[in-house]
């Protein structure tokens, strides 16, 4: 096993994997988990056949891993969602107020979504994997992705909806 592949799939991936543990679990407060999934990437990295990128494997490991960690904690409600890391750029307070509130409102629709629908959400239209790859993190048929993808939007701008006009 080379640990200096492992080492470069980390500086190349980690980033990823964090992100996608931040929205899947609902925390920022990830990083032992980022760990875990090289640590864990590291144990099995004789049964990575290279069927898929190292960043799909990689993920799926830490889909798994998050799901282990949620069953462990018997989380049955996702906790309130994390702040966003917001690039600085020259908004009134009143626009940076409403971009907030509706990353807030993005965030309490993901968090209502079934899990197939966020795992689809998270991978497709926050982490931009393609339909190959999302097939390959969640053992699905491309054509699964694309139907629950599909669905996953549908509810989540009914959802978003519903938050937005509550909150009005």
């Amino acid at each position: 096993m080379d640990k200096e592949l492992i080492s470069d799939w980390f500086d190349d991936y980690s980033d990823d994997v964090y992100r996608f543990l931040m929205y899947y679990m609902s925390t920022p407060d990830v990083e032992d988990l980022v760990q875990e999934v090289f640590m864990r990437a590291i144990d099995r990295y004789p049964s990575f056949k290279g069927d898929s990128s190292p960043k799909t494997w990689l993920i799926s490991i830490a889909r798994n891993l998050a799901i282990d960690e949620a069953r462990r904690q018997k989380r049955k409600d996702w906790r309130k969602l994390i702040k966003m890391h917001s690039f600085h750029t020259e908004r009134s307070p009143e626009d940076q107020q409403i971009i907030e509130e509706r990353k807030l409102a993005l965030h309490q629709a993901i968090e209502k979504l079934k899990d197939d629908y966020r795992s689809v959400v998270i991978l497709r239209g926050i982490e931009e994997l393609s339909v190959t790859e999302t097939a390959q993190v969640l053992k699905w048929t491309e054509s699964k992705v694309r139907v629950t993808f599909h669905r996953a939007l549908k509810m989540l701008k009914s959802e978003v909806k519903e938050v937005h006009y509550e909150s009005s």
